[in-house]
């Protein structure tokens, strides 16, 4: 939803870097630009005045002035300045000290209140809570229903005595719910109330009659983050109206402006508390405005992310991969699938690659990546027998063909797939011992003085791909005869090393299957390979 603010703002910052000082005309451009990018983000004018007054007047002060990079000390202006907009602190739920906790939900019609009853819901289920979903909205067609079904997918009970559809008393629903709650043990009640196209006099009233009969501890205003302006006009009609203790965005993931987030809390002054960014009911989470403007400011959000991992993975499966990656034994394509999948559980990739600073400048490749490439990588592992995925290099000709037709691909991804992982492989021994650039090597892989014998083997490679050949011709023929004598011998014991395409012994070298009508890549299929022009490849 940011992503034009967040370019136009990027955009904005990289001009002024290389700037020793700044001069009156360099703020005055730079806080130019930042009102454009923030009035075509759509947000409300009052909002932009007094933003861009606060940049200009800190921005001529000592703190730019005497700064080694007066450039980075705008930025940080801009995104403390941001920060307050959005509400400065993280605002959490206020739990009763004598349960139930009464939640209640107020919106219009289509902002996505019944769907975030349940997204807040389970929500609250992972935070060790028992919550009651309350089908209060009687007005609406099937509301009832789906919330029941919302709440069956939530895995949370849901208190709806009366059919709805119009029929029923919504206020007595929720007057009886708090005695259900506290019958069944609930500690958090959550009371969806009927919504309208738009703002009324009735609907007003049936909220103000529902608050006035269970005194809830926490009113949240679910409000949709696509309808630009109007937003900022609806929350001040309920404010005024029923008034509320929080907002909560829905459709964050949409394509809209955006401009709603950062007006509604300056104008009302009710704080964001919870954010939707999808349809799942696990897109919800508490909403954070320092992150958030990190975000927006392309600076990345790394504690959402690794917070994310926390509530994914338990710390046995994370010591297990670890321990994976630093054990003396090699790397093998059934730990591959198995941290491949633990990456799957976070979400789309593209929304964790968003999450990474300077991602933003990334956003058309970010956008190409599909889930889809990694769910063939998975199929082509399955399809190998586990002697395969725990010694890839058995992989032949063969092998390749029937692992393909099992996985309903083409060799020639057997093909990559192979040589990516032995590339992998490489460098992941590298980073054992200590031999990949820039790294000291990691932590546990290996004891005693392993790691500085591993480390000797490359000089003495390099000792030897330096000797140069003999000026003598009859002494360079025997240095060929010697070597080629070599290789064969190691190719014959099986201890040939991979070479520079990381495909294993064997796999180089010869033409035995290029000319085939297989189409397998140049110089694949020499020595052992098996002859395949009988097979015919299956096409994608």
């Amino acid at each position: 939803m940011f992503e034009t603010l967040s370019d136009r703002l990027t955009s904005v910052f990289s001009s002024l870097k290389g700037k020793g000082r700044l001069s009156e005309e360099d703020i005055a451009t730079t806080a130019r630009e930042i009102r454009l990018a923030l009035l075509e983000a759509d947000v409300a004018l009052p909002v932009v005045r007094e933003f861009i007054a606060h940049i200009k007047e800190r921005a001529r002060g000592e703190e730019v002035s005497k700064a080694l990079n007066p450039a980075q000390q705008v930025i940080k202006i801009v995104n403390e300045e941001l920060i307050a907009v959005l509400g400065g602190e993280t605002r959490e739920i206020r739990f009763a000290k004598r349960p139930p906790t009464v939640i209640m939900l107020a919106g219009l019609q289509g902002s996505g209140k019944t769907t975030l009853a349940g997204k807040l819901a389970k929500w609250l289920v992972a935070e060790r809570n028992t919550p009651l979903l309350v089908a209060a909205d009687l007005q609406r067609p099937n509301a009832v229903t789906q919330l029941q079904v919302v709440g069956e997918r939530a895995g949370t009970q849901v208190f709806a005595p009366q059919p709805g559809n119009g029929v029923g008393d919504p206020v007595e629903v929720a007057r009886e719910s708090i005695e259900h709650a506290r019958r069944n043990n609930h500690n958090v009640v959550i009371i969806d109330t009927a919504g309208r196209l738009g703002v009324d006099d009735e609907m007003m009233q049936q909220a103000a009659d529902i608050r006035d009969a269970v005194t809830p501890d926490e009113i949240l205003f679910v409000v949709d983050a696509m309808i630009g302006q109007d937003a900022v006009n609806t929350a001040q009609a309920f404010l005024d109206g029923v008034g509320y203790d929080g907002v909560v965005l829905t459709k964050l993931d949409g394509d809209a402006r955006g401009g709603a987030a950062l007006s509604i809390r300056h104008i009302t002054g009710r704080p964001i508390m919870f954010a939707s960014t999808g349809e799942k009911l696990e897109d919800f989470d508490v909403f954070h405005p320092d992150r958030m403007a990190s975000r927006i400011l392309d600076m990345g959000d790394m504690l959402s992310l690794i917070e994310q991992a926390q509530r994914t993975f338990d710390e046995a499966e994370v010591e297990r991969m670890a321990g994976s990656l630093t054990s003396e034994d090699d790397f093998t394509l059934e730990d591959f699938l198995e941290q491949m999948q633990m990456v799957r559980k976070l979400g789309p990739i593209g929304n964790l690659l968003g999450m990474m600073p300077g991602m933003g400048q990334m956003r058309d490749q970010i956008s190409n990546v599909d889930d889809k490439d990694l769910d063939r990588i998975t199929a082509l592992i399955r399809s190998m027998t586990p002697e395969e995925r725990r010694n890839p290099k058995i992989i032949n000709g063969s092998r390749r063909l029937r692992i393909a037709n099992g996985s309903g691909t083409q060799v020639s991804d057997v093909n990559g797939l192979v040589t990516r992982f032995f590339e992998a492989q490489k460098m992941l021994r590298k980073m054992k011992d200590g031999s990949f650039p820039g790294m000291p090597g990691m932590p546990g892989a290996g004891g005693g003085g392993g790691g500085r014998k591993k480390a000797a083997k490359p000089a003495a490679k390099k000792k030897n791909k330096g000797k140069q050949r003999s000026g003598n011709p009859m002494k360079a023929k025997e240095q060929e005869a010697a070597k080629a004598a070599e290789r064969q011998r190691r190719r014959e014991e099986g201890t040939d090393e991979q070479d520079s395409s990381g495909l294993p012994p064997g796999f180089g070298g010869g033409s035995g299957a290029q000319g085939s009508s297989q189409q397998l890549p140049p110089g694949f299929g020499g020595g052992k390979m098996p002859d395949l022009s009988g097979f015919k490849i299956p096409k994608k």
